[in-house]
């Protein structure tokens, strides 16, 4: 199946110059959604992904279906001020700002093996921070997910101290 023909380019979104990788055409698709999900799980399932992070707010998009697909807890990283209970929290920053991201205190086990998902790999500024939050748990980053990466924008050296894969990948 040709996934990259349903990843639609906006220009100049969010910002002048800022060439948006647009993920809905894929999601309006059932059979493209399957086979995101089925390819991401063919990733995960042979290292032996205890639960399944993701990042808000597309990567709930494809974290949710996955971790049940595996059969495994779901964990969402929250912007802030968006979980109820005992949080853990890690700042960070993009190109274009700052950002926060929370989880709840009781998400994951302590050497609980994870896969971080998210939609998009630009310049790795977020899945870093969602990698320092997993590990301030003590949980283990197995490897990272993305469904597409920028490739001219780095972000996979910034994380180059784990797996990462990407199904779609854009030079």
């Amino acid at each position: 199946m040709d996934l990259e023909s349903l990843i639609r380019d906006v220009p100049d979104f969010p910002k002048p110059g800022v060439n948006f990788k647009d993920i809905t055409p894929l999601l309006k698709d059932p059979l493209a959604f399957r086979t995101v999900i089925d390819r991401l799980a063919e990733v995960s399932m042979p290292r032996g992904t205890e639960a399944v992070v993701a990042i808000e707010s597309r990567g709930f998009l494809f974290g949710a279906p996955l971790a049940c697909r595996l059969g495994v807890p779901f964990v969402p990283l929250r912007k802030a001020g968006k979980l109820p209970a005992k949080r853990v929290s890690v700042d960070y920053s993009l190109e274009y700002g700052s950002g926060q991201l929370d989880m709840h205190q009781d998400a994951l086990q302590h050497g609980q093996k994870v896969v971080i998902v998210d939609d998009l790999l630009a310049t790795g500024g977020t899945a870093v921070a969602a990698a320092e939050l997993v590990e301030s748990v003590g949980a283990v980053v197995g490897h990272f997910s993305f469904v597409v990466e920028l490739e001219f924008l780095g972000g996979r050296q910034r994380l180059s101290d784990y797996e990462v894969s990407a199904l779609l990948c854009f030079p």
